[in-house]
């Protein structure tokens, strides 16, 4: 069976071009199944049927994977089978009469603009590294870019004319993002006065951020150092970059920012993704009129 699920990579990886974050979760998700499978004396994909599907959901969720992740492990199965029947490997989908778990709905975390102004006046920008980390800051939370579009951000695609960056998302698509007269101050500070000297010409190519050793920095890289500040600026909620994106998104909408502007920003294809972020914006004026008004 591991042999079928590398062909369906390699499907994804060529004709769907998908990222390869998306191809190490469709690897483990179907890793996991093919084990299961194993386990269950299931040799051949037209062995498979509905009930041995939702056994291993039920075994997923019996070791206590959260709903978001039961939802991808059955997406995975059903495009997996799905793959299985254009390759007229098997006859029919098994999975695609079963329903997928249902998520409940869940809003995303955000930081306010006096956390974010704490976190800010944490750094110590009279050193090289604080330097480097406020602009990584500053561009996290002015574009709202995802931290593996960020790591991946090359000096090239850095345009000081216009205030934009122009980045590549999921499925390689490109889009332009602005950022603030702030972000600009702090990031061409790191260029002209850190990047100089850090740059190693064998290692570090045209990447924007590097870390202290003149690599391109990673993802965990920049975790740690959001890490550091959150702590520092004695915010006890959990901070990934990612919150950094919630947050740009949330205060533009909440400042009156058109939706369908915002969606492309995120780099979202759907713009029911991004609406989630009105729900967000919604509860805050509740929360605002429960909290001032003298008649609630």
């Amino acid at each position: 069976m591991q042999h079928l699920v590398q062909d369906f990579i390699n499907y994804l990886t060529i004709e769907r071009n998908l990222s390869g974050n998306t191809l190490d979760a469709y690897r483990n998700d179907l890793g996991r199944y093919c084990q299961f499978l194993q386990e269950e004396g299931i040799k051949r994909p037209d062995q498979i049927d509905i009930k041995v599907i939702q056994k291993f959901i039920n075994t997923l969720t019996d070791i206590g994977l959260v709903a978001s992740s039961l939802s991808r492990n059955f997406s995975s199965i059903r495009s997996f089978h799905r793959f299985l029947m254009g390759e007229n490997i098997v006859q029919t989908n098994p999975a695609e009469l079963l329903q997928s778990p249902r998520i409940p709905a869940r809003l995303p975390k955000i930081l306010d603009l006096n956390e974010i102004e704490a976190i800010m006046d944490t750094i110590d920008v009279n050193t090289n590294k604080g330097i480097r980390d406020r602009a990584i800051i500053e561009m996290l939370y002015s574009t709202g870019v995802r931290v593996s579009e960020l790591t991946t951000l090359e000096m090239n695609n850095v345009f000081f004319q216009h205030n934009v960056i122009r980045v590549l998302g999921k499925g390689s698509k490109e889009r332009i993002i602005p950022f603030g007269d702030r972000a600009r101050k702090y990031l061409k500070n790191y260029i002209s006065a850190v990047r100089s000297l850090l740059l190693r010409s064998t290692k570090s190519g045209d990447i924007l951020f590097l870390n202290m050793r003149g690599t391109p920095l990673s993802r965990m890289g920049v975790w740690k150092i959001i890490q550091q500040y959150v702590k520092l600026a004695g915010i006890r909620k959990q901070v990934s970059p990612h919150v950094f994106r919630h947050s740009f998104a949330t205060h533009l909408l909440e400042g009156g920012a058109n939706l369908r502007a915002v969606q492309e920003m995120l780099g979202h294809s759907d713009i029911a993704t991004t609406q989630i972020y009105t729900h967000l914006d919604r509860e805050y004026l509740i929360e605002q009129h429960r909290t001032f008004h003298p008649r609630w």
